[in-house]
């Protein structure tokens, strides 16, 4: 699966980690930034990867920052993006049965590696289960 990454300042050593984690799994990773963990402003990174999940250029989009707060305003302002700030397990299989989540979001600060490559597992591996949230994906795409 081709995947996109990218992160802020405080999200760089996650993202790091979680990039060699998905090519460990086999996946394509672009990695659209940051490259260090000098300070810059996270909606330009946002941006780029909300804008390659929603012109369909990568199956999945991962985003980390320091809390995930701010990657999912910028990602979720695009359409077509469902994009799902999951700081936990349970968070991460719902996005994705329920609401077919195609760019996870992490906080950094929150979370540690150990949890975060679960959560990506987690959130890689689960399916959509469609029927009645089918509708609503619709209704969020009206939007």
């Amino acid at each position: 699966m081709k995947v996109i990454i990218g992160c802020d300042h405080a999200g760089f050593a996650l993202k790091m980690k979680v990039a060699d984690l998905l090519e460990n799994l086999g996946h394509t990773v672009e990695d659209a930034g940051c490259h260090s963990e000098d300070s810059v402003d996270y909606p330009v990174y946002g941006k780029a990867v909300a804008n390659g999940v929603a012109k369909g250029e990568f199956a999945k989009g991962i985003l980390i920052c320091g809390s995930g707060l701010g990657m999912s305003m910028v990602a979720n302002r695009f359409r077509g993006v469902r994009a799902a700030l999951c700081n936990d397990l349970y968070s991460a299989v719902l996005s994705r049965r329920h609401n077919d989540a195609n760019l996870l979001v992490m906080g950094g600060r929150l979370i540690g590696s150990d949890l975060a490559e679960e959560i990506v597992k987690t959130w890689l591996t689960t399916e959509f289960d469609g029927g009645r949230h089918e509708g609503r994906i619709e209704q969020l795409d009206e939007i």
